[in-house]
Protein backbone atom coordinates (compact mmCIF):
# COMPACT_ATOMS: atom_id res chain seq x y z
CA UNK A 1 0.00 0.00 0.00
CA UNK A 2 1.38 3.40 -1.00
CA UNK A 3 1.90 5.60 2.06
CA UNK A 4 3.49 8.86 0.89
CA UNK A 5 3.29 10.38 4.38
CA UNK A 6 5.00 7.51 6.19
CA UNK A 7 7.20 8.95 8.94
CA UNK A 8 5.42 12.32 8.92
CA UNK A 9 3.55 13.89 11.84
CA UNK A 10 0.37 15.84 11.08
CA UNK A 11 -1.67 18.13 13.33
CA UNK A 12 -5.29 18.65 12.26
CA UNK A 13 -7.37 21.24 14.10
CA UNK A 14 -11.10 20.75 14.49
CA UNK A 15 -10.63 17.06 13.79
CA UNK A 16 -13.50 15.57 15.80
CA UNK A 17 -16.02 15.48 12.95
CA UNK A 18 -16.88 16.58 9.42
CA UNK A 19 -14.10 17.74 7.13
CA UNK A 20 -11.51 17.63 9.91
CA UNK A 21 -12.22 13.98 10.70
CA UNK A 22 -12.09 13.07 7.01
CA UNK A 23 -8.72 14.83 6.66
CA UNK A 24 -7.37 12.98 9.69
CA UNK A 25 -8.51 9.63 8.32
CA UNK A 26 -6.97 10.31 4.92
CA UNK A 27 -3.63 11.50 6.29
CA UNK A 28 -3.50 8.47 8.57
CA UNK A 29 -4.23 6.18 5.63
CA UNK A 30 -1.34 7.87 3.81
CA UNK A 31 0.95 6.92 6.69
CA UNK A 32 1.07 10.01 8.91
CA UNK A 33 1.16 9.98 12.70
CA UNK A 34 -1.77 12.13 13.82
CA UNK A 35 -2.39 14.82 16.41
CA UNK A 36 -6.14 15.34 16.57
CA UNK A 37 -7.22 18.67 18.01
CA UNK A 38 -10.74 19.14 19.32
CA UNK A 39 -12.54 21.89 21.18
CA UNK A 40 -15.76 20.59 22.72
CA UNK A 41 -16.23 17.32 20.80
CA UNK A 42 -14.27 15.10 23.17
CA UNK A 43 -16.41 11.98 22.72
CA UNK A 44 -16.26 12.25 18.91
CA UNK A 45 -12.49 12.85 18.94
CA UNK A 46 -11.90 9.90 21.25
CA UNK A 47 -14.02 7.64 19.06
CA UNK A 48 -12.11 8.72 15.96
CA UNK A 49 -8.78 8.19 17.70
CA UNK A 50 -9.84 4.74 18.92
CA UNK A 51 -10.84 3.69 15.41
CA UNK A 52 -7.56 4.92 13.93
CA UNK A 53 -5.52 3.19 16.63
CA UNK A 54 -7.41 -0.03 16.08
CA UNK A 55 -6.39 0.21 12.43
CA UNK A 56 -2.75 0.47 13.48
CA UNK A 57 -2.20 4.24 13.31
CA UNK A 58 -0.38 6.38 15.88
CA UNK A 59 -2.71 9.07 17.25
CA UNK A 60 -2.49 11.78 19.91
CA UNK A 61 -5.37 13.88 21.23
CA UNK A 62 -5.08 17.58 21.99
CA UNK A 63 -7.83 19.78 23.45
CA UNK A 64 -7.85 23.57 23.17
CA UNK A 65 -10.70 26.08 23.15
CA UNK A 66 -10.07 28.08 20.00
CA UNK A 67 -13.01 30.35 20.82
CA UNK A 68 -11.02 31.70 23.76
CA UNK A 69 -8.96 34.82 23.18
CA UNK A 70 -5.80 32.79 23.88
CA UNK A 71 -7.00 29.68 22.02
CA UNK A 72 -4.10 29.58 19.58
CA UNK A 73 -1.58 29.86 22.39
CA UNK A 74 -3.41 27.11 24.31
CA UNK A 75 -3.05 24.79 21.35
CA UNK A 76 0.65 25.52 20.91
CA UNK A 77 1.41 25.03 24.62
CA UNK A 78 -0.46 21.72 24.80
CA UNK A 79 1.25 20.54 21.62
CA UNK A 80 4.62 21.25 23.23
CA UNK A 81 3.52 19.18 26.23
CA UNK A 82 3.19 16.14 23.94
CA UNK A 83 6.96 16.39 23.32
CA UNK A 84 6.77 15.35 19.70
CA UNK A 85 9.98 15.77 17.71
CA UNK A 86 8.33 17.95 15.06
CA UNK A 87 5.11 18.66 13.14
CA UNK A 88 5.59 18.10 9.42
CA UNK A 89 2.02 19.00 8.41
CA UNK A 90 -0.30 21.57 9.99
CA UNK A 91 -3.89 21.58 8.79
CA UNK A 92 -5.80 24.59 10.11
CA UNK A 93 -9.30 23.22 9.67
CA UNK A 94 -11.13 24.47 12.77
CA UNK A 95 -13.73 27.11 11.97
CA UNK A 96 -17.25 28.24 12.70
CA UNK A 97 -20.03 29.83 10.67
CA UNK A 98 -22.51 32.53 11.56
CA UNK A 99 -25.56 32.47 9.31
CA UNK A 100 -26.46 36.15 9.25
CA UNK A 101 -26.26 39.19 7.02
CA UNK A 102 -24.65 42.40 8.22
CA UNK A 103 -27.84 43.78 9.79
CA UNK A 104 -28.40 40.65 11.88
CA UNK A 105 -24.83 39.91 12.97
CA UNK A 106 -24.48 40.26 16.73
CA UNK A 107 -21.31 41.56 18.37
CA UNK A 108 -20.78 38.36 20.37
CA UNK A 109 -21.12 36.24 17.21
CA UNK A 110 -18.64 38.46 15.38
CA UNK A 111 -16.15 38.19 18.24
CA UNK A 112 -16.43 34.40 18.23
CA UNK A 113 -15.79 34.34 14.48
CA UNK A 114 -12.72 36.50 14.94
CA UNK A 115 -11.38 34.30 17.74
CA UNK A 116 -11.87 30.96 15.99
CA UNK A 117 -11.43 31.76 12.31
CA UNK A 118 -8.76 34.43 12.56
CA UNK A 119 -6.98 34.98 15.88
CA UNK A 120 -6.56 31.33 16.87
CA UNK A 121 -5.44 30.31 13.38
CA UNK A 122 -2.80 33.05 13.37
CA UNK A 123 -1.40 32.32 16.82
CA UNK A 124 -1.68 28.53 16.57
CA UNK A 125 0.38 28.73 13.38
CA UNK A 126 2.84 31.07 15.06
CA UNK A 127 3.17 28.65 17.98
CA UNK A 128 3.59 25.53 15.85
CA UNK A 129 6.05 27.04 13.36
CA UNK A 130 9.14 26.48 15.54
CA UNK A 131 8.63 22.71 15.26
CA UNK A 132 7.78 22.64 11.53
CA UNK A 133 10.94 21.52 9.72
CA UNK A 134 12.21 22.61 6.33
CA UNK A 135 9.96 21.15 3.66
CA UNK A 136 6.92 21.21 5.95
CA UNK A 137 3.36 21.86 4.89
CA UNK A 138 0.65 24.22 6.12
CA UNK A 139 -2.83 23.77 4.67
CA UNK A 140 -5.58 26.19 5.66
CA UNK A 141 -9.25 25.39 5.08
CA UNK A 142 -11.01 28.40 3.58
CA UNK A 143 -14.21 28.70 1.59
CA UNK A 144 -15.38 29.32 -1.95
CA UNK A 145 -17.44 32.16 -0.43
CA UNK A 146 -14.40 34.44 -0.72
CA UNK A 147 -14.57 33.99 -4.50
CA UNK A 148 -18.33 34.23 -4.90
CA UNK A 149 -21.05 35.99 -2.94
CA UNK A 150 -23.53 33.98 -0.87
CA UNK A 151 -26.26 35.90 0.96
CA UNK A 152 -26.47 35.47 4.70
CA UNK A 153 -22.88 34.59 5.67
CA UNK A 154 -21.36 38.06 5.52
CA UNK A 155 -19.04 38.05 8.53
CA UNK A 156 -18.06 34.41 8.02
CA UNK A 157 -16.98 35.05 4.43
CA UNK A 158 -14.99 38.10 5.52
CA UNK A 159 -13.23 36.09 8.23
CA UNK A 160 -12.18 33.54 5.63
CA UNK A 161 -10.83 36.37 3.47
CA UNK A 162 -8.31 36.84 6.27
CA UNK A 163 -7.27 33.20 5.83
CA UNK A 164 -6.67 33.73 2.11
CA UNK A 165 -4.56 36.85 2.70
CA UNK A 166 -2.57 35.29 5.53
CA UNK A 167 -1.83 32.24 3.38
CA UNK A 168 -0.34 34.38 0.62
CA UNK A 169 1.88 36.28 3.04
CA UNK A 170 3.06 33.15 4.86
CA UNK A 171 3.83 31.39 1.59
CA UNK A 172 6.28 34.17 0.71
CA UNK A 173 7.69 34.41 4.24
CA UNK A 174 8.23 30.67 4.71
CA UNK A 175 9.23 29.82 1.14
CA UNK A 176 12.97 30.07 1.84
CA UNK A 177 12.54 27.19 4.32
CA UNK A 178 10.75 25.08 1.72
CA UNK A 179 7.52 25.26 3.74
CA UNK A 180 4.47 25.43 1.51
CA UNK A 181 1.30 27.25 2.57
CA UNK A 182 -1.97 26.82 0.70
CA UNK A 183 -5.73 27.16 1.07
CA UNK A 184 -8.33 24.55 0.18
CA UNK A 185 -11.64 26.29 -0.50
CA UNK A 186 -14.70 24.02 -0.22
CA UNK A 187 -18.18 24.86 -1.34
CA UNK A 188 -21.21 23.17 0.21
CA UNK A 189 -20.06 19.95 1.88
CA UNK A 190 -22.27 17.35 3.54
CA UNK A 191 -21.45 18.15 7.18
CA UNK A 192 -23.30 19.34 10.26
CA UNK A 193 -22.33 22.91 9.36
CA UNK A 194 -24.18 22.59 6.04
CA UNK A 195 -27.31 20.85 7.31
CA UNK A 196 -29.37 23.14 5.04
CA UNK A 197 -28.41 20.86 2.15
CA UNK A 198 -30.94 18.30 3.39
CA UNK A 199 -33.67 20.85 4.09
CA UNK A 200 -36.47 21.25 1.53
CA UNK A 201 -35.03 22.74 -1.66
CA UNK A 202 -31.40 22.38 -0.52
CA UNK A 203 -30.25 19.87 -3.11
CA UNK A 204 -32.19 21.69 -5.82
CA UNK A 205 -30.30 24.87 -4.93
CA UNK A 206 -26.99 23.05 -5.22
CA UNK A 207 -27.93 21.64 -8.60
CA UNK A 208 -28.51 25.18 -9.89
CA UNK A 209 -25.13 26.57 -8.79
CA UNK A 210 -22.68 23.64 -9.12
CA UNK A 211 -21.10 22.51 -12.36
CA UNK A 212 -20.73 18.98 -10.96
CA UNK A 213 -23.81 17.03 -9.89
CA UNK A 214 -24.38 15.66 -6.40
CA UNK A 215 -23.44 16.71 -2.88
CA UNK A 216 -19.85 17.38 -1.90
CA UNK A 217 -18.40 14.91 0.63
CA UNK A 218 -15.74 15.56 3.31
CA UNK A 219 -13.51 12.95 1.66
CA UNK A 220 -13.32 15.14 -1.46
CA UNK A 221 -11.70 17.92 0.57
CA UNK A 222 -9.45 15.46 2.36
CA UNK A 223 -8.11 14.28 -0.99
CA UNK A 224 -7.02 17.78 -1.97
CA UNK A 225 -5.41 18.32 1.43
CA UNK A 226 -3.55 15.02 1.07
CA UNK A 227 -2.15 16.15 -2.28
CA UNK A 228 -0.90 19.45 -0.85
CA UNK A 229 0.49 17.71 2.25
CA UNK A 230 2.30 15.04 0.28
CA UNK A 231 5.37 14.93 -1.95
CA UNK A 232 3.36 15.79 -5.06
CA UNK A 233 2.47 19.17 -3.51
CA UNK A 234 6.09 20.22 -3.04
CA UNK A 235 6.02 22.87 -5.78
CA UNK A 236 2.62 24.41 -4.98
CA UNK A 237 2.44 27.31 -2.54
CA UNK A 238 0.47 30.51 -1.97
CA UNK A 239 -2.52 29.06 -3.81
CA UNK A 240 -6.25 28.87 -3.18
CA UNK A 241 -7.37 25.48 -4.47
CA UNK A 242 -11.10 25.61 -5.17
CA UNK A 243 -12.84 22.37 -4.21
CA UNK A 244 -16.44 23.47 -4.63
CA UNK A 245 -17.61 21.22 -7.44
CA UNK A 246 -17.46 24.19 -9.78
CA UNK A 247 -19.85 26.38 -7.80
CA UNK A 248 -20.94 29.49 -9.71
CA UNK A 249 -18.31 29.21 -12.44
Amino acid sequence: MNQPLNGKIALVTGASRGIGAAIAQRLAADGAELVLHYGSGQAEAEALAAGLREAGHRVHLLQADLAAIDGGQQLAQRLNALQLPRVDILVNNAGITVFAGIADTQVEDFERLVNVNMRSLFFATQGVLPVIPEGGRIVNIGTAATRIAFPGITAYSASKGFVDALTLQLAAELGPKGITVNVVAPGAIDTRMSAWIHAPGGKETLAQVQALPGVGQPAYIAGVVAFLAGPDGAWTTGQIVDASGGTKL
